[in-house]
């Protein structure tokens, strides 16, 4: 059930994706303005995530899931308006929706598998399976978009999305249970209370650095990997030299992200995710050097882009659970958008300066390189801490031991 709404939701934003940009192409919108709109979106995501955290985490992560439905649902409408300004709102809402799309339905699985008491590796798999479902999700829904655009025009594939997103809302209003994090603190306190617990625990700090600068990469790459490729092909001496099949190429990188979360199943077996996410980190840093040493080399640079995206299928299910480990339950959706304002901020700044595709993926070469340092750093802390428990165990143990020996040699001592 939950995989299956979890299909639903990611269903409603997949059905939007590729054609936001062509949309607002059709409607005869300046690129200058297109860039301002996607800034709007990255903008609102930056400056409204903290606080729609923080109503997930005092008044409930499952009417915040709501929420989400209702918020992504108006920006569908506004696609049916060729006007900047309504456009302008649709994108502000639709940054709203983001920044809840990627923490309080996390937020609120995490919670539930803790209150019914399940281990907390069972976590992984559930996160393995919805990223494996989330690559479904793309690939019928690119395939149904598609369908939709080539019968009834580029508006089509958001009215379908919204008519997902309101089967969402039923579906979560009827079958959810509420949860939350700190009821009893204000707002104020709770980011008070986020901050204090990520300024004591360098674990989360590291968690939010590689959340930041992994995603901050990978949006970036969503945006380059198109006139990448293209590019290179430009340098193919064919009759399609420059045409790139963007529908396959697409499915060919969700089905690499299905390949990395299959893979996320079998490491997770024998390692933990602070352990083997540092080679994989550093894998997908060396996959952004390709298109900057060999940028006429299609087939290179498309291998690398396949490469890099089971390294997201792996990093996505392997973040989910370490969160789960290290983020307090009490501020977890706060926590968890505080760390999405350097990551919009980081978007937000590419967008705005014109940056060739060579000095973009060396910046992504460099932020996911620092990502395998942090991790790194992750690993030798969780190591470290589970040295101190063990250790704190044996003194438990010995303390035990010798009460019990103590009686004897009272004993001996009265004789």
């Amino acid at each position: 059930m939950i995989i299956s709404n979890l299909k639903l939701i990611l269903a409603g934003d997949w059905l939007q994706g590729p054609y936001v940009y062509a949309l607002y192409d059709s409607y005869k919108m300046s690129s200058h303005q297109i860039d301002i709109l996607f800034v709007a979106g990255f903008g609102s995501s930056m400056l409204f995530g903290t606080i729609i955290g923080s109503f997930a985490d005092k008044y409930g992560r499952k009417k915040n899931a709501i929420l989400y439905g209702i918020l992504y649902g108006l920006s569908c409408l506004t696609k049916h308006f060729n006007n900047f300004w309504i456009l302008m709102i649709g994108r502000l809402l639709g940054g709203m929706a983001t920044s809840i799309l990627y923490s309080a339905f996390e937020a609120w699985l995490v919670y539930e598998n803790n209150k019914r008491g399940y281990d907390v590796d069972l976590l992984g798999s559930i996160f393995s399976h919805a990223i494996f479902g989330n690559s479904i999700a793309a690939i019928l829904s690119g395939l149904v978009a598609q369908t939709a655009v080539d019968k009834f025009g580029f508006v089509s594939p958001f009215d379908i999305a919204f008519c997902i997103l309101v089967i969402m809302i039923i579906v979560v209003s009827l079958t959810w249970t509420e949860n939350f994090g700190d009821t009893s603190t204000s707002l104020v306190s709770s980011y008070g209370n986020a901050y204090n617990s990520i300024k004591k625990d360098h674990k989360i700090i590291c968690l939010g650095l590689i959340q930041s600068l992994f995603e901050g990469a990978m949006y970036t790459f969503v945006l380059k990997w198109t006139p990448s490729l293209e590019n290179a092909a430009k340098e193919t001496i064919t009759e399609h030299a420059g045409k790139i099949p963007h529908g396959f190429i697409f499915a060919g990188f969700m089905i690499a992200i299905m390949i990395g979360s299959s893979l996320f199943k079998i490491l997770s077996k024998s390692l933990q995710p602070e352990n083997f996410m540092r080679g994989v980190l550093c894998i997908s840093s060396i996959c952004m050097t390709i298109p900057v040493l060999f940028p006429d080399s299609q087939t290179l640079i498309f291998i690398s882009f396949l490469v890099f995206e089971s390294c997201v299928g792996i990093f996505w299910p392997s973040m989910s659970t370490m969160r789960g480990k290290y983020v307090p339950e009490s501020t977890r959706a706060t926590i968890m958008n505080f760390f999405r304002i350097p990551l919009n901020l980081i978007v937000v700044i590419i967008l705005t300066q014109d940056l060739t595709n060579s000095t973009l993926f060396k910046f992504c070469t460099i932020f996911l390189g620092l990502t395998a340092v942090a991790q790194h750093w992750l690993y030798r802390l969780s190591v470290a801490k589970v040295t101190e428990v063990l250790n704190s165990n044996e003194e438990k143990d010995g303390l035990k031991q010798g009460d019990k020996e103590l009686p004897i040699q009272s004993n001996i001592s009265e004789a």
